[in-house]
C-alpha cells in the first residue's frame, strides 16, 4: 500500500470543458468531506466537483460522490483509480467547468477517469509504513537514556508529561515497538510496559 508523499493536480480538456483534478492526502471521511466542501465554496466553476477518497490500512474505508452528475458516471471512476494505484489516505477531487457541448454517460466517465489518472501520475508515493501509538511511564532518573533510545527508533513524541514520573506518548514503526518494549522491561527489570493508544 502507498500514501502520497506529494500532492499532485492534472488540468485536461474534453470538447471545450475543462477538467481540475487534484489528488491530496486526507486521514478521515471527515477531513475529505471537509476539503470536498472548501473547493465547493472557493472555486468559481460554477457546477460539479466531484470527490473520490479512501482511508485505513488497507483502503478499508471509502467514499465518492457524483455531485450532480449523472449516477455512476463520475464518483465511481474517480474511486476506481484511486483504489486501482494501491494509495491509501488519500483523495481526489476533479471540478468541472462545462464548455457548452453534453458529453454523454460514456464521455464523462473517460473524462473524470482521464483526469484523475493524469493527476496521480503527477504525485509521488511512499510506502505505507505501519505505524503504532504507544503510551508509558518511566522514573524521572531515566528519562535521559529513553530519549536517546528512542532517537535510534526514529520515535516521534506527540506529549510528554512530566509530574512525578515522566509520561511519553507517541508513534513508532510497527516493526520497533518490541524493541522499544523490551528496552524498558530490561531498564525497569520489567516494571515498565507499553500501552497502545
Amino acid at each position: 500500500m502507498l500514501i502520497i508523499q506529494k500532492s499532485g493536480q492534472a488540468e485536461i480538456r474534453v470538447k471545450n470543458s475543462r477538467f481540475l483534478a487534484e489528488v491530496f492526502p486526507v486521514h478521515t471521511p471527515e477531513e475529505a468531506k471537509a476539503a470536498w466542501k472548501y473547493r465547493k465554496e472557493n472555486y468559481d466553476n460554477g457546477g460539479h466537483i466531484v470527490y473520490a477518497f479512501t482511508v485505513g490500512k488497507q483502503q478499508n474505508i471509502s467514499g465518492c460522490s457524483d455531485d450532480g452528475e449523472p449516477a455512476g458516471t463520475a464518483g465511481k471512476p474517480v474511486l476506481a483509480v484511486l483504489l486501482g494505484s494501491k494509495v491509501t489516505n488519500a483523495m481526489i477531487t476533479v471540478a468541472r467547468w462545462f464548455g457548452g457541448t453534453k458529453l454523454g454517460t460514456g464521455g464523462l466517465v473517460h473524462a473524470y477517469s482521464d483526469a484523475a489518472k493524469a493527476a496521480v501520475e503527477n504525485c509521488v508515493f511512499a510506502d505505507l509504513v505501519p505505524m503504532d501509538e504507544l503510551r508509558f511511564t518511566i522514573p524521572y532518573p531515566l528519562y535521559a537514556q529513553v530519549k536517546a533510545f528512542l532517537n535510534t527508533l526514529d520515535f516521534t513524541v506527540s506529549e510528554e508529561n512530566f509530574a512525578g514520573d515522566v509520561t511519553i506518548s507517541g508513534r513508532i514503526k510497527q516493526a520497533d515497538s518490541p524493541k522499544l518494549s523490551d528496552f524498558l522491561r530490561e531498564i525497569s527489570n520489567g516494571r515498565i510496559t507499553l500501552d497502545q493508544e
